[in-house]
């Protein structure tokens, strides 16, 4: 499949309310479940996008706009949300989130891009140049691999309970990640 501005943005509009009905109102223990030693709860995934909403995606293609290959995108904090989430109650991160998104999508939509604006690139710290089109994909994923994660954190806070089912059960199977 290829990259459709569209189709991309189909999915980044949903994320906010998928989490929102996923994760509002849910007791503490499936909030704060972890996979073991050093893996994210739900309440640190969304953290985590809050932290890419504010510094990843509109901030890159900003640079990308602006400033074509001599722009130096900033190294991206993969655990930022620690500290920026402290003290904050899940409710309070899903509304952030969501407004954030909102913004975001707005400011894509505005731009009103081209498909030679899709070739243009930033450089990366870690990857070199990288085109608008990767990073707006990479969201796009992004959210998806997020949401995974979210569905297997959840999933792995019964995987003692569900007995001889779980070799039916695949989200119980994955590995689990840092983030």
């Amino acid at each position: 499949m290829q990259f459709a501005l569209d189709e991309g943005v189909a999915v980044l509009s949903r994320t906010p309310a998928q989490l929102d009905a996923l994760l509002r109102g849910l007791p503490e223990g499936w909030i704060l479940g972890r996979e073991g030693e050093g893996t994210w709860s739900p309440f640190d995934i969304v953290g985590h996008l809050i932290h890419s909403e504010r510094t990843n995606w509109i901030p890159r293609a900003r640079i990308i706009l602006e400033q074509g290959e001599a722009g130096q995108f900033e190294p991206f904090d993969r655990l930022a949300q620690f500290r920026e989430s402290e003290g904050k109650q899940l409710d309070e991160l899903l509304d952030t989130f969501a407004l954030l998104r909102e913004s975001g999508l707005g400011t894509l939509k505005a731009w009103k891009l081209t498909e030679e604006d899709y070739s243009r690139q930033g450089s990366h710290p870690t990857f070199g140049l990288v085109t608008l089109k990767q990073l707006l994909a990479t969201w796009v994923v992004h959210d998806l691999t997020h949401l995974h994660q979210l569905a297997r954190v959840m999933a792995r806070q019964y995987a003692d309970e569900v007995g001889p089912w779980s070799g039916y059960l695949g989200v119980l199977h994955c590995q689990p990640s840092g983030g």
